[in-house]
């Protein structure tokens, strides 16, 4: 996918039997994605014909030419962007997860800690979820008391990596 590509959900699955898909959610809701006609589906152009919210974090959608269940189950693992032009801007403290995954991050001395492999909401706050250099992963909350952004790589307090 290119770099000026934002990805704001995945299909997870088929729902019915007249081609509509489940939806994960990257984003606060499916309005954020209704307000995309076209996605890039890994290469593939998908137009969205209806959308609706689901449980929390889900929705379920239908694109135009899928009509049955054989091919939305087919479509399971894709994902849905768009350009990150075609998006709104961002507010103070609001953030794309596109633009942390993959980056460095080190403790209080400069000693590498590790990569951004997620971040997660659980209810209270972000989560980063670290892929240690030294292997497993930890988590930590994306707060400005534990972590703190410098030009490319972040910066965890030593004290949540025990």
């Amino acid at each position: 996918m290119a770099a000026d590509q934002i990805v704001l959900a995945a299909i997870a699955g088929a729902h019915g039997i007249r081609g509509e898909v489940r939806l994960k959610l990257f984003t606060d809701d499916a309005q954020s994605l209704a307000r995309h006609a076209r996605f890039d589906a890994g290469g593939r152009v998908l137009v969205l014909a209806a959308i609706r919210g689901d449980k929390p974090g889900t929705a379920i959608a239908r694109f135009e030419g899928v009509t049955d269940r054989n091919v939305a189950e087919a479509m399971r693992g894709l994902t849905l962007a768009v350009p990150r032009t075609a998006l709104p801007a961002l507010d103070d403290g609001e953030y794309y997860v596109a633009d942390y995954l993959g980056r460095t991050v080190v403790d209080e001395t400069g000693e590498l800690v590790g990569t951004v492999k997620s971040i997660d909401n659980f209810g209270a706050s972000d989560i980063i979820d670290i892929a240690l250099a030294k292997g497993g992963t930890v988590m930590v909350p994306f707060v400005p008391d534990v972590v703190r952004e410098e030009a490319e790589r972040l910066i965890v307090d030593r004290a949540w990596l025990a």
